[in-house]
């Protein structure tokens, strides 16, 4: 069974891999030029077994749906300093052609019940195999440095209380992500200062 799965994520595996470097290159081009760059870091991951296993039977998925209902079983964060840094991002995506947006989520402008904030593109991403080309779709999560801190918080408390937070612990979660969403917008106020300091201090070190 563990062959199987082995198999069928490789193409994911190789996705990850392959838009982590692409993405990054972004990043690359903007500091060779000397210009600020929307994108501070890249990750990527694929979605453990055990965890598209749960998922799929949380929603009602069947196995041999996988590959279309299933959108986040490869799944990149690109994180940036500011909010206004996320709709650069997303128009770089969009102007891509390696491949397909199937999908954009807002949940920026239409933040979940939770608090979550973030935008997710979903795109149709074409793998080279020896078997001939394969289309995966891959969950691409843009978000700020404040916005992950508090998603990272709260994925591990969703973990350890099954979704089901204490009164107090839901409380406190909403307050957070009102702070880091305040933190955001405080940051963005002086985002001019900020990036003409960060680029002097960039000069002194190539000096």
């Amino acid at each position: 069974m563990n062959g199987q799965w082995e198999s069928f994520l490789a193409p994911y595996e190789q996705a990850v891999s392959e838009l982590k470097v692409k993405l990054k290159g972004i990043r690359k081009q903007f500091e060779e030029t000397n210009q600020h760059s929307p994108i501070e870091f890249v990750t990527g991951r694929v979605k453990p077994i055990h965890s598209i296993v749960n998922k799929t039977i949380r929603k009602g998925i069947p196995l041999a749906n996988l590959e279309t209902e299933l959108q986040d079983i490869a799944g990149l964060r690109m994180m940036c300093q500011f909010v206004e840094d996320i709709k650069n991002v997303v128009e770089l995506l969009r102007k891509r052609k390696d491949f397909t947006i199937v999908e954009e989520r807002d949940y920026i402008t239409n933040k979940k019940n939770s608090g979550y904030r973030s935008y997710h593109v979903v795109v149709e991403y074409p793998v080279q195999t020896i078997e001939g080309e394969r289309k995966v779709l891959v969950e691409i999560q843009i978000r700020t440095l404040a916005m992950n801190f508090w998603a990272t918080i709260e994925h591990s408390l969703n973990y350890k209380y099954k979704g089901k937070y204490p009164e107090n612990i839901h409380e406190r979660l909403q307050r957070a992500a009102e702070a880091a969403f305040l933190l955001d917008e405080e940051m963005s106020l002086i985002r001019g200062e900020i990036q003409e300091a960060q680029a002097e201090f960039s000069k002194k070190n190539d000096q």
